[in-house]
């Protein structure tokens, strides 16, 4: 009678160690059924932009993407094909001018800047608006010079407690998971 009770025994936990060893397999075949789908997920799109994430604070792209005051900006990070790099960890100081800011240039201009062989000169205005590096308010001081991404500088004007970048107002910022935002009144134009 106690072989059989040892003999029962032994098969029930053999049974619940076979059916626990199921259950995680299970488990271990779901979590990477869900990691290789948010991978290609993420690839099918291509590239950093295209990571889907809720719950982190948004990058410079992210941000610019959900103002309503910087769609002409947004279009042109796209028709640039600079969306990616600037959705990568940074960090990243961007001065973004506002649709108003694009307005004020010469009619036909922005039109003409996001045609595809225009794509260059594009990158290189954008680009001008980028400094690889995160700069804070309180870092700015008068006379200021910034290296900017396309091999250009700006210079930092502070006087009265107003900010400007070359001939722009700085008029607002907002930080992002990989840099800081600062909005401008006017589109900078490199003199390279």
């Amino acid at each position: 009678m106690k072989k059989n009770n040892l003999i029962t025994d032994i098969a029930a936990i053999v049974l619940l160690f076979g059916m626990n060893s199921c259950g995680n397999n299970e488990e271990s075949n779901t979590s990477e059924a869900t990691a290789s789908e948010t991978a290609t997920n993420a690839q099918v799109g291509g590239g950093a932009a295209s990571v889907q994430d809720d719950v982190s604070k948004p990058n410079v792209v992210k941000v610019a993407s959900g103002s309503k005051d910087h769609t002409t900006l947004v279009a042109a990070v796209k028709a640039a094909e600079l969306v990616d790099v600037l959705a990568q960890s940074g960090p990243y100081t961007v001065f973004a001018p506002t649709n108003a800011a694009f307005d004020q240039l010469p009619k036909g201009t922005v039109e003409s800047l996001l045609k595809p062989e225009k794509k260059a000169d594009l990158q290189n205005i954008l680009q001008y608006h980028v400094t690889t590096s995160m700069y804070s308010e309180s870092m700015f001081r008068d006379g200021l010079k910034l290296g900017m991404a396309n091999g250009g500088s700006v210079v930092i004007s502070k006087k009265d407690g107003k900010l400007q970048v070359n001939d722009a107002n700085i008029i607002g910022n907002v930080s992002a998971s990989n840099g800081i935002i600062y909005v401008i009144d006017k589109v900078l134009l490199p003199t390279q």
